[in-house]
């Protein structure tokens, strides 16, 4: 079956839908998983993360939490996908691809940018190139900026 990409353009549009228009609507979202690390592991005073001055676990959080419900809002089916560095990052990413198939996967830029990350960076890349082989891969440069990377592939 084709997927289509009809999606409301806001939430009054899904008042005058039949439920059977909005079932199509709810299976026709394009589905994008955003892969990061897990806010709560990652010690900021690592000069590692100098890059990202006055972040901490909590604005990290609240970014990914933010930056999920703004593509949910814009009609994407958007969920998080956080891992820790290496011990089952693997695994979680893989058990993750096996529940759905998703349009784009987006990895952030803890897990690019980092140097230390980098190994994990590619084994990430390469569980996604096996398991989801259609999914386009984005990059934000930023957590303000995910929801553009996410639109340039979907």
């Amino acid at each position: 079956m084709q997927k289509t990409t009809l999606q409301p353009s806001n939430a009054l549009t899904s008042f005058y839908l039949s439920s059977n228009q909005q079932e199509i609507l709810m299976t026709a979202k394009k589905c994008v998983l955003l892969v990061g690390l897990r806010p709560e592991l990652i010690d900021f005073s690592d000069p590692a993360y100098a890059a990202f001055p006055g972040l901490d676990g909590a604005k990290v959080t609240a970014a990914l939490t933010a930056d999920q419900l703004s593509l949910n809002t814009m009609g994407y089916d958007a969920k998080l996908c956080l891992t820790d560095f290496g011990e089952t990052a693997e695994a979680v990413i893989r058990e993750k691809l096996s529940e759905k198939d998703y349009d784009c996967i987006l990895i952030g830029a803890g897990v690019r940018t980092i140097a230390p990350n980098f190994l994990l960076f590619e084994k990430l890349i390469n569980i996604i190139h096996e398991h989801a082989p259609a999914a386009r891969i984005c990059f934000n440069t930023k957590p303000s900026d995910t929801a553009e990377a996410v639109k340039r592939w979907i």
